[in-house]
């Protein structure tokens, strides 16, 4: 049986997302076809259906130089190529942080971002949306050699004076461990670029993985954004030591500083196993030789044993190339990407499992009332009109009155929708207050204010935790405040409904304390730079501005993410309102219209009970093919995400790289 390994089954949670796409999207067909779709309920299919078509999968690999990164990145992922993709030989190491991702509105190659950009004001983010700052390079993908190649403008190195190293982040006058050595000209050595992007049609990437392939710890530390921004957001870290080193200081500083903190998925990789053969030696020797390397690893980085992974990269992707299954065996790797599979992948599908159950619940109860309330419409209409039957014209002219005096009292509904309409709007006004820019200003500017009080900025912890917690305060007002609306429209939907018939309920508030604790973990990444060791870095005002504009940003996502999810469960509400006083007033105007053609012609009674009935039976054919659409929904989301078919390999959906062999593990020849 050929062993599952990330790239397969990778490959199969994006068969689960695709059967769950089109389930969804056979539902939202079927109830636009059908006119049961409000707005919002019509934008939660398209953000949810986007969700699960793009959704992303992030693993950054993370290493001091010359700790065989890229070579692993080139094993796991790049093998069918037949050659190394990234470059990992000795001396071309990777100078500036590397994502490797498909998108199908880019254009195919690599993007470059000047590593002068860091000079300017703009953010990571923001340039990322400026084209024009980009140098782009094109990728043959008929010619691996060719790309291989092109890569290696990721370890491109310029000589830069020590002012302009300063500038640039490379060089710290207090640091001077950290510093890059000085050539005879008092000259040093920086990176070309500042950040690359490749587009590449690869089919784990076109499936939605994400590939962060970050530089050693001087350029870690000298780019906040990548700190702060780009590792926190990953969903899973794969740290690599060297066997032949061991954790070394610089090794235990990127640990400490930047990855110790809580993440979807850590995994440490002890590269180089290979290095620690000896052929005066027994394997049993050797083998315990590795098993005290990754006891120490595990010891040094205070994580269990079970989470160091021994691995050669070298071997593995030499057995790849080679289809060597032995040697591909003995490198190890596959533990790593079945600990990947096993603990990264099963968590993702989990998360979008439970937003689509989540969601098409809420769903599926709006649409059951407004099949519902119509069924009893046509209820009514029926009881009304078979009472009809042997009647004089003048007992339908009554009705007809009573219908009317009936509409004209509905009606009446108006002004006290008005009175809701304007208790809502001020209630949500005074809620989205709390979490406006100018309230997430004020505690922002304070800090800021401290920051930049001191040439030291030690005692701008304090008030940076004090932010944090007023801006936590803000949030749980709102998510108070959310609590307190849902109550009022509870309580008036009721009354509605006892007095005009209407069968309005209110969705569950939204959990806006999700977003207090994504504020948690911004704080949790930022307090790490008032520490000591950091405080002479953050006092520069370069490396200042660019802290102070990645916190900005976080903190704006998160206050308008909150913003925005309240605002939409408000327009659903308002939304249900709207639609079934829609709906009344059309039933009324049918009923109306029925009478009027039966005082005309006695003859259309039983015509129009006819016709009610079958009104009827259609709204019952509906909800039972509603409910036949959301059992679908659901057996899709919650059943078991389906095993690759015989090796792995990506089914055929449009693979687009020519004259390359694709093998996502290189199992065909393998299993030979």
């Amino acid at each position: 049986m050929t062993q599952q390994t990330f790239a397969s089954q990778l490959d199969a949670l994006a068969v689960w997302r695709q059967a769950l796409d089109s389930r969804l999207g056979q539902l939202a067909r079927f109830a636009r076809e059908h006119g049961l779709l409000d707005d919002s309920s019509s934008n939660w299919f398209d953000a949810m259906r986007e969700r699960i078509g793009g959704d992303k999968l992030v693993v950054a690999f993370v290493a001091e130089f010359s700790r065989g990164k890229s070579e692993l990145i080139n094993a796991i992922f790049f093998s069918e190529s037949g050659r190394r993709m990234l470059p990992a030989t000795p001396g071309r190491t990777t100078m500036c942080p590397v994502e490797l991702a498909y998108d199908a509105d880019e254009q195919i190659g690599l993007a470059l971002l000047p590593i002068e950009t860091r000079l300017e004001s703009h953010s990571l983010a923001e340039l990322r949306r400026q084209n024009k700052v980009w140098y782009r390079l094109p990728l043959d993908l008929a010619n691996a050699d060719q790309m291989a190649q092109t890569l290696t403008e990721v370890t491109r190195t310029r000589r830069a004076t020590v002012d302009e190293a300063r500038a640039l982040g490379f060089w710290d006058d207090e640091r001077g461990q950290d510093n890059p050595p000085v050539d005879t000209d008092g000259m040093v050595e920086v990176p070309v670029w500042r950040h690359a992007r490749i587009n590449l049609p690869h089919p784990l990437l076109k499936r939605g993985l994400v590939v962060l392939d970050t530089p050693g710890l001087n350029a870690i530390g000298t780019e906040p954004e990548l700190t702060l921004g780009l590792l926190p957001a990953a969903h899973a870290t794969v740290f690599i030591l060297g066997a032949d080193t061991g954790v070394t200081k610089s090794d235990l500083t990127i640990w400490r500083e930047y990855l110790s903190g809580p993440a979807l998925a850590r995994f440490v990789a002890l590269n180089k196993i290979d290095a620690l053969v000896d052929p005066l030696s027994t394997p049993d020797a050797v083998e315990a030789v590795i098993d005290r390397q990754c006891a120490e690893v595990a010891r040094n980085l205070e994580i269990p044993r079970e989470h160091v992974f021994p691995i050669s990269a070298r071997e593995a992707l030499a057995g790849r190339v080679a289809g060597d299954l032995l040697q591909l065996r003995n490198s190890r790797v596959l533990d790593l990407e079945l600990a990947l599979s096993e603990q990264l992948l099963p968590t993702r599908r989990q998360t979008l499992e439970r937003s689509t159950v989540e969601g098409v619940r809420k769903l599926q109860d709006q649409l059951y009332r407004e099949l519902a309330d119509r069924r009893r419409q046509s209820a009514e209409q029926m009881l009304e009109l078979r009472g009809l039957r042997g009647k004089s014209g003048t007992k339908v002219q009554l009705m007809l009155d009573r219908a009317q005096a009936e509409a004209t009292e509905f009606e009446q509904c108006t002004s006290k929708l008005a009175a809701v309409r304007s208790v809502h709007s001020r209630m949500l006004k005074d809620a989205l207050v709390g979490m406006s820019s100018d309230k997430l200003r004020e505690p922002v500017d304070a800090f800021h204010t401290a920051l930049g009080s001191s040439f030291l900025p030690i005692g701008a912890k304090k008030a940076f935790t004090q932010m944090c917690s007023e801006l936590r305060v803000l949030l749980e007002q709102a998510e108070r405040s959310s609590r307190e609306i849902h109550s009022m429209l509870a309580a008036s939907f009721t009354k509605l409904n006892a007095d005009f018939g209407f069968s309005l309920s209110p969705a569950p508030a939204p959990d806006l304390m999700r977003f207090v604790d994504d504020l948690v973990t911004i704080e949790r990444n930022y307090i790490r730079y008032f520490g000591i060791g950091q405080a002479i870095r953050l006092s520069q005002p370069a490396f200042q501005a660019q802290f102070r504009r990645m916190l900005i940003s976080r903190l704006r996502v998160v206050f308008e993410s909150a913003s925005s999810e309240l605002e939409l469960w408000n327009k659903t509400a308002s939304a249900q309102v709207d639609s079934q006083l829609r709906e009344r007033r059309r039933a009324f105007k049918r009923r109306r219209e029925s009478l009027e053609r039966i005082r005309i012609a006695a003859d259309d009674l039983e015509a129009r009970l006819a016709e009610l009935q079958g009104q009827d039976d259609a709204l019952q054919a509906l909800q039972d093919r509603l409910a036949s659409l959301v059992d679908e929904v659901m057996t899709q989301a919650r059943g078991a995400v389906p095993q690759a078919v015989g090796t792995g390999e990506a089914a055929p959906s449009g693979i687009d790289l020519p004259q390359v062999k694709l093998r996502l593990v290189g199992a065909d020849k393998l299993a030979g």
